[in-house]
Order: C-alpha cells, then structure tokens, then sequence
C-alpha cells in the first residue's frame, strides 16, 4: 500500500492552510498552521508514511524551504504563475492548499530553483542591485518633472550631473521649487554609491556561484552556454527561474 502523502500549503505572514492527501486524491486532513518553525514541524512530525510537500514561490519560500527540507522526502517549491487549477473554482486559502496537494499529487507543479545557497545569494544580490536601480530610476524622473512642470527643456542626462547642476539649478526661479529639485539631487547622490556597490557584489557574486575565473564588466551579460543554447549547460549550473527572480535585465539609464 502506497503510504505517501501529499501535502499542500498555502502560505501567509500569520497563517498557513494546509491540506493532505493521499495517493489516491482522498483528502485526509485540513488545518491552519501559525507561521511558526514550532508549529510547522510539530504538524510535519505528527504525519506518518512518506511525505511530499509544495508551496508556492513568495517571501517566505526560502525560509520555509530551508525548515521543511530535512523533515520531508520530497520538497517542492512551485511556481505561481503556471498553476493553472488555482485559477479555477473557489478562490479562498483552504481550496487553494487542496488544489497544490493535487497538482504535487499528479506531477503538474512547476519548480522554482531552491536547491543551492550560492545561487540564493547570488538571487538576493540580483534584488538588491535592481531595487536600487528602480529606486534611482524614479527619482531621476522626479528631477525632470520638476523641469518639465516649468517649462523647462530637460533632454538628455546632462541635468543628473554634479558637473552641470548648479547651472540647471539657476533655471528654477522659485525657491521652493528649487529646494525640491535640491532635496532630489541629494537622493540621488546617495543612491549612486549604494548601486555602485551593489553591482560590484553582484559580479562578484555571479563570478562565485558561476565558477567564472573572471567576471563580466557587465551584470547583465550572459555566458556562452546561455546564448548558443538558451539555457545553462551541463558544465554550467542548473538555474530554472532564476534570470527573472535574479533581475538581471536593463531596467534604466546610464549611472549618473
């Protein structure tokens, strides 16, 4: 008799709905966890026979892996995106627990990459270098609205430079309007180093979880095995998911 139980969870901040299930899609047990390491284990502990668990991709997801890995035989972190039965029917925690249970019971859940701490950091230095570029990319178009909101031709990048910034701060004839765009380029100049560091980690940590003997100039550059085949290569580190969740793609300007 095939022991194996198949266990969904829908996870949140405070809470988690889970939903068992056993080989032959029979639901054995639904509960509500609290999001605690105690509470988790204690439920995983109770269960007998061969346990499979999924959930889905979030901000939990690493921490929950790491928790679950060694108490489990099988452990899969889905994705959201492709688990089209959630989409279907009751939209509401408890069937959203059955339903993972399902798809982790009949092979259709999509694995996110979890396996590996080198690329996890490699992941969270991806998210680091583009928040800070989306963040220096807003208020870049903060200091050309205040242009722009005078009447005030701002093409180009030459209006970001500490160079010229004197020069365009004397258009703005109004005291107020130019201490906003003052309190803007202040933003912006802290912004700059934190970025510059960030993309500075981020090479480097790509250089490491890469294997690389040196690393690109260029964050976003992809190796050879990437190019020519669309995908890592068998001398290249398996990385399902990862280019999104890395960020690695051009997202603003020059750094100014």
């Amino acid at each position: 008799m095939n022991q194996e139980k198949y266990i969904g969870m829908d996870v949140h901040d405070a809470t988690i709905s889970a939903a068992v299930m056993n080989a032959e899609g029979k639901v054995l047990m639904e509960c509500v966890l609290e999001t605690k390491a105690a509470t988790i284990l204690e439920f995983i502990q109770g269960l007998r026979g061969t346990l499979a668990v999924t959930f889905e991709e979030g901000i939990l997801a690493a921490w929950l892996h790491d928790l679950l890995q060694p108490h489990v035989s099988r452990l899969v972190v889905c994705d959201p995106r492709k688990n089209a039965l959630l989409r279907d029917g009751n939209q509401n925690d408890r069937a959203d627990a059955r339903n993972l249970a399902e798809l982790l019971r009949t092979n259709h859940v999509h694995a996110v990459y979890h396996g590996n701490h080198g690329t996890r950091t490699l992941r969270e230095l991806g998210r680091s270098y583009l928040a800070l570029t989306k963040d220096s990319t807003r208020v870049m178009n903060r200091i050309k609205s205040v242009y722009r909101s005078w009447a005030i031709p701002c093409t180009g990048t030459s209006l970001y430079s500490r160079r010229h910034r004197a020069e365009w701060l004397a258009k703005l004839v109004e005291p107020g309007v130019r201490m906003r765009a003052e309190h803007l380029y202040q933003e912006l100049d802290g912004l700059k180093p934190l970025r510059q560091a960030a993309r500075r980690e981020l090479i480097a940590g790509k250089s490491q979880a890469w294997g690389s003997e040196t690393a690109s100039p260029d964050p976003y550059h992809r190796s050879d095995s990437f190019r020519s085949a669309g995908g890592p290569t068998a001398d290249a580190p398996s990385l399902p998911y990862q280019a999104p969740a890395l960020g690695l793609q051009r997202v603003c300007g020059p750094d100014v």
